[in-house]
């Protein structure tokens, strides 16, 4: 389209091409321009079209130029009495001044989204006298790069702004839930967790992004364990980013229970076994069995037995591994003959 016409009085055929670079007709509102602006502006953003910068650029550039113009052009209809067409509120109406010339530079000094005068408006502070002071590390800067980038998944934006002035302060972290088996927490895993959070564009708008991100889970790792993911909560304009606190929490597992660093497994054998001895298969936690042999006690309700190392890694700085202990349950008779009763009696009587 070129650069545009000093004037607002554009030729049919040129207002032709604007209202066609906006997908509008000529009999489109004011309004109108302004909804389709920020729809093609956030699709057409160079950041947004890595992949073809040179055709979003152009776009862009022609979408911006044809709001510009047609935009003012709207406003000049306005009825006189409305308010007089002075640069200072000419872009202070309906479409709160929606305009970026430089898809890297937005402005963000005022209470709205407004055209930048000049390149260095966005990087110094004016003090009156024609010098500028570099902009506290502390505040929001009008760099586009400042923002988080924007995630090809998203819901319908809604526009904020916010003032320089304000320091900016971090949000508070959001804790999540992460549900990890005994078997992940003794060997190690990665987890995948897809998260949406909210997150600020370059044109100070609030939309929802999906992320995943991977937990590498470390063997030995406790329920209350804390992974911290910093700056990857919501984002708000005028505060830091918000970290995410991932919190482990172990799974019920159907053999064993955990104390510490060590396991515990409930073993039932029948009474017989209990009085005579026994050989026994054990399952580890992963899967594999080891064999137990008991000839030299008597099993007891209550008997507990120790497995060194087969429990759970020790927490790091600490070698080798916990203990596994077997508890064991004795299944008496439900039935007895009177003869089996009284054979017994005069054994237990022998050995008492």
């Amino acid at each position: 389209m070129g650069d545009p016409p000093r004037s607002t009085e554009i030729t049919p055929a040129a207002a032709t091409s604007y209202y066609n670079a906006l997908g509008l007709p000529i009999s489109a509102s004011l309004k109108d321009i302004c909804k389709a602006y920020k729809s093609l502006a956030l699709i057409w953003h160079p950041d947004r079209n890595r992949s073809n910068k040179e055709e979003a650029q152009a776009k862009f550039s022609s979408i911006n130029e044809a709001y510009r113009v047609l935009s003012l052009s709207k406003k000049e209809e306005a009825p006189c009495n409305e308010q007089p067409k002075t640069p200072k509120n000419i872009y202070n109406s309906d479409c709160d001044g929606f305009i970026i010339s430089n898809p890297t530079l937005i402005s963000t000094t005022s209470n709205r989204i407004s055209l930048p005068t000049t390149p260095a408006s966005t990087s110094t502070n004016s003090t009156g006298n024609g010098t500028g002071t570099p902009p506290n590390p502390s505040t929001p800067t009008t760099d586009g790069a400042s923002f988080a980038k924007m995630a090809s998944k998203r819901t319908a934006p809604i526009i904020y702004s916010h003032s320089n002035s304000t320091p900016r302060t971090k949000l508070p972290p959001v804790e999540k839930k992460l549900v990890c088996t005994l078997e992940e927490l003794c060997h190690g895993a990665v987890k995948s967790v897809k998260i949406k959070r909210e997150v600020v564009s370059h044109f100070s708008v609030i939309v929802q992004e999906e992320e995943t991100l991977s937990i590498d889970v470390k063997p030995g790792w406790k329920k209350g364990t804390k992974i911290t993911f910093e700056g990857k909560g919501d984002e708000r304009p005028g505060f830091l980013p918000a970290d995410i606190i991932f919190v482990i929490d172990e799974k019920r597992h159907r053999l064993f229970k955990r104390r510490k660093n060590d396991l515990e497994l409930g073993v039932e054998i029948p009474l017989v076994q209990a009085l005579t001895g026994c050989t026994i298969s054990v399952p580890l936690l992963g899967g594999d069995d080891m064999t137990l042999t008991i000839d030299d006690d008597i099993i007891y309700p209550g008997y507990e037995k120790i497995i060194p190392d087969q429990g759970m890694p020790k927490p790091k700085g600490n070698s080798g591994r916990g203990d596994l202990c077997l508890k064991f349950l004795v299944a008496f008779p439900s039935n007895l003959s009177d003869e089996q009763r009284s054979e017994i009696v005069d054994i237990l009587e022998e050995v008492s």
